[in-house]
């Protein structure tokens, strides 16, 4: 047999759902495997996977053939889920497309053959012409089998780590089409079999094999610490084999092919065995080893009686366009099988041609007791590969993938809920690590993807993305002696004072007179009743100046009037208290206007309050908050079905008056009734007092981002509980800040779902997010001079490419 041609000898007869009918006779039931993201599974992870997929088989009929395959393909991104309408999307778009990663397929089957003794000889032709063919029918036996397959299929997808999709009939045939077509491209070609090659149109394939129990070492286990990013105080899991999966950049595919064989057949094989073994034990050491292995095979038999004797074979198939890389793959193959101390097997002349054709879902059956190692069911299962790469959602915000940054879409929002019941978020971060960079990029993302923004600042930090989008965007500086326009009491009509408004304005008024002190239900009706006698005798000129003075006329008779009691509202604690604001009060400036200037906000989707000149001033910050929380009421909120976010940068500064902390825990309990989110920054959460009122913010904060932090995570670990592994992945956090790639790591938990991925931006995007420095001056310099922020930013990019380009050369 010297060629293939995949038309004229098809191996597949009939499809039926996920169910193939091999033209020689075998069963098989095709499945599409996912996994968990590789680095996000912990050593007790993998143990439990390892246990789910041991209790899943081991049931299976006698007979059975599972066939695990991995395929793993070198990819260009092409870039096509990316968004590419605004300025920084086409960046973006352009930057990453036409990045070369590696693609991973994962695919399970189950095969039935038609005979199950496992007799085969050592060399069959798969396609033999058969005549008429063999084609099965649907027996009691199949139907069994069937069943038993999908029980084990369910549990496995029960344990909610791992899943299992049926494939359909397009997916098969695919499949299929590519494995004999050498993963090409764009044109149909053939196998090429030659005692020397295996060839498949432009591509040289070869195969490493572990095809004995001898080529294995002392240790099989469902995990290993992972050397790249394992320290002297932490050690960070990987998967036994994970080495030979996405860690090896290389074409090639990953089969890990079990015969569920009769556990008691295979004891008294063994035991018969060590008999003879015994016997010649004496002439040669090599026999001593083997029966050493077989002894200790039979002895985890007897004392395990779950345990269950299998047959395996485990190979990798591997492909490239010269001769000379299948040695440079296979020299890297066998670095990785030394790390694992497996003595690999390599095939040349027929055995590999036969290694390739039998590694085909339906020629599984077509190895011979030659290719196969015996060992129990759990210490096979220890060869399979558990993880895949990083997964991308159907929309989000983008990210960059931690095995070659590539970028991923992450839905942080979770619109379905699938993950988080709350969508609020906190930045932690020490200073210069980055964290006003990644909340630009957060925050640019929703912006542009529909989403209203609300940013109170203390930092400045946001100009310039704000710029980019100058119709949607407005920015309120704090001036001193100035006021931001916002008149809480403002009506246009009496139709704009609904339960809702009187509600907000009540609470805004008990807030000034309260001081930090808690309010009763009593209070809040009291204060209702003097705001419904002040709109009912005041029908103009509304102003907390306009309420001031109808108190102070009425103060006499007002609690007679409205049947309340004077400890329900004191109109001398109104009068004294309120005075700050009001006419000549030192505060005045606040409230010195008339008319509500909300409308400015009504229409923008992006705002930005500057609080940068208050920060140190309880009294102020706290009534601008409040000023502000009563103009997000009536612009941003109005429309519940609209998605906004509120951030607090630089929150620490906030958080240093008790009130100010009150106040932002008000968004938290408002915003469960709209669909919003919040997100908070901070340097570290040691920031974030240690009470009450922190611990309900940290409760209904259900999405984390953290940069590196040289000084360790304890506090964040101890008050977010984060799992062991959750540390793990913080500990393993590296930034490249140098090189033609530059990136920064971050760690991202998403209700339970934890990984660590990378921020890596094209040049426009880095300068849009720039806070400070003299490039951030430059490009400030620039928007001045052409008025337009896109443009500034695409000048600088090239001025600085061209004097990059004049020095390198």
């Amino acid at each position: 047999m010297k060629t293939i041609n995949l038309s004229a000898f098809h191996p597949i007869m009939d499809i039926q759902g996920n169910i193939v009918f091999a033209n020689n006779g075998n069963l098989v039931l095709c499945y599409s495997v996912r996994y968990p993201e590789i680095y996000s599974l912990s050593e007790k992870d993998f143990e439990e996977i390892h246990g789910s997929w041991f209790q899943a088989l081991k049931s299976l009929p006698v007979g059975t053939i599972v066939h695990k395959q991995d395929v793993y393909r070198k990819a260009i991104f092409e870039a096509e889920n990316l968004p590419n309408e605004s300025f920084l999307q086409r960046a973006t778009h352009n930057y990453f497309k036409g990045r070369e990663y590696l693609e991973h397929t994962s695919y399970l089957f189950f095969v039935l053959p038609l005979n199950t003794t496992f007799n085969s000889p050592k060399y069959v032709n798969p396609f033999r012409k058969v005549e008429k063919g063999i084609h099965r029918q649907m027996d009691y036996c199949a139907h069994e089998f069937i069943n038993a397959v999908n029980d084990a299929v369910s549990f496995i997808n029960n344990s909610r780590k791992i899943s299992l999709i049926p494939m359909g009939e397009d997916s098969i045939l695919e499949s299929t089409h590519d494995y004999f077509n050498g993963y090409h491209k764009g044109f149909d070609t053939d196998v090429q079999l030659n005692k020397k090659c295996l060839d498949i149109g432009d591509y040289h394939f070869d195969v490493m094999a572990v095809n004995s129990e001898l080529c294995f070492g002392d240790l099989l286990q469902s995990s290993r610490p992972n050397d790249r990013f394992t320290s002297d105080d932490f050690v960070f899991h990987q998967g036994f084999i994970d080495g030979l999966g996405l860690q090896l950049h290389e074409n090639h595919i990953v089969n890990q092919i079990i015969f569920l064989d009769d556990k008691h057949k295979w004891r008294k094989f063994l035991e018969k065995s060590i008999e003879e073994l015994g016997k010649s034990s004496n002439f040669g050491t090599q026999n001593k080893v083997v029966l050493k292995k077989i002894e200790d095979i039979l002895a985890k038999i007897n004392e395990d009686e779950s345990s269950r004797i299998v047959r395996g074979h485990f190979n990798i198939v591997f492909w490239g366009m010269e001769t000379q890389e299948l040695g440079r793959i296979a020299t890297k193959i066998k670095t990785e099988f030394k790390e694992l101390d497996i003595v690999p097997y390599y095939p040349r002349g027929e055995e590999r041609k036969h290694y390739f054709l039998n590694s085909y879902c339906c020629y599984t059956s077509n190895f011979s007791n030659d290719d196969m190692y015996v060992a129990d069911l759990k210490h096979a299962l220890c060869l399979y590969i558990n993880n895949g790469a990083y997964v991308s959602d159907e929309k989000g915000v983008v990210f960059n993938d931690r095995q070659h940054n590539i970028p991923i879409l992450k839905d942080v929002w979770d619109e379905g809920r699938k993950r988080i019941k709350a969508r609020n978020f906190a930045i932690f971060a020490p200073t210069g690590e980055g964290k006003s960079f990644l909340a630009n990029n957060i925050l640019r993302q929703y912006f542009e993807n529909g989403v209203r923004l609300v940013v109170i600042d203390l930092g400045g930090s946001y100009d310039k993305f704000a710029k980019l989008y100058p119709n949607d965007h407005i920015v309120l500086r704090y001036e001193q002696g100035k006021n931001l326009g916002i008149n809480p009491f403002y009506i246009s009509d009496k139709s704009d004072l609904t339960p809702e408004r009187l509600e907000d304005l009540a609470i805004f008024i008990l807030e000034l007179l309260a001081a930090g002190n808690e309010t009763t239900k009593a209070q809040e009706v009291a204060v209702k009743k003097v705001l419904l006698s002040y709109y009912f005798h005041c029908t103009n000129g509304h102003s907390l100046a306009s309420l001031y003075k109808y108190v102070e006329n009425n103060k006499a008779t007002l609690i007679e009037d409205l049947q309340i009691l004077e400890k329900h509202f004191s109109v001398y604690d109104f009068l004294h208290i309120l005075s700050e604001y009001v006419d000549n009060g030192l505060y005045s400036f606040l409230f010195n206007t008339n008319e509500d200037q909300t409308y400015r906000l009504e229409d923008k989707r992006l705002i930005v309050f500057e609080l940068d000149e208050v920060k140190d001033n309880k009294e102020i910050l706290s009534v601008m908050l409040k000023l502000i929380k009563s103009a997000i009421q009536r612009t941003i909120w109005r429309n519940k079905a609209e998605k906004g976010i509120i951030l607090f940068d630089e929150f620490a500064k906030q958080l240093k008056f008790k009130n100010v902390l009150e106040s932002v825990e008000f968004y938290y309990q408002a915003i469960r009734k709209q669909n919003g989110a919040i997100g908070i920054i901070l340097q570290s959460i040691n920031q974030l007092p240690n009470n009450s009122t922190s611990a309900s913010i940290l409760e209904n904060t259900q999405v984390i981002y953290s940069l590196r932090n040289e000084k360790g995570y304890d506090e964040l670990v101890n008050r977010l509980h984060l799992s062991s592994h959750d540390l793990n992945q913080l500990k393993s956090i590296r930034n490249q800040l140098k090189g033609e790639r530059k990136y920064t790591e971050m760690f991202i938990k998403i209700g339970k779902d934890s990984n660590v991925f990378r921020l890596e931006v094209p040049p426009e995007v880095h300068a849009a997010y720039l806070t400070d420095g003299e490039e951030n001056e430059t490009i400030m310099a620039l928007y001045r001079k052409h008025g337009n922020m896109e443009t500034a930013i695409t000048h600088f990019v090239t001025n600085r490419s061209t004097t990059t380009n004049e020095l390198n050369i």
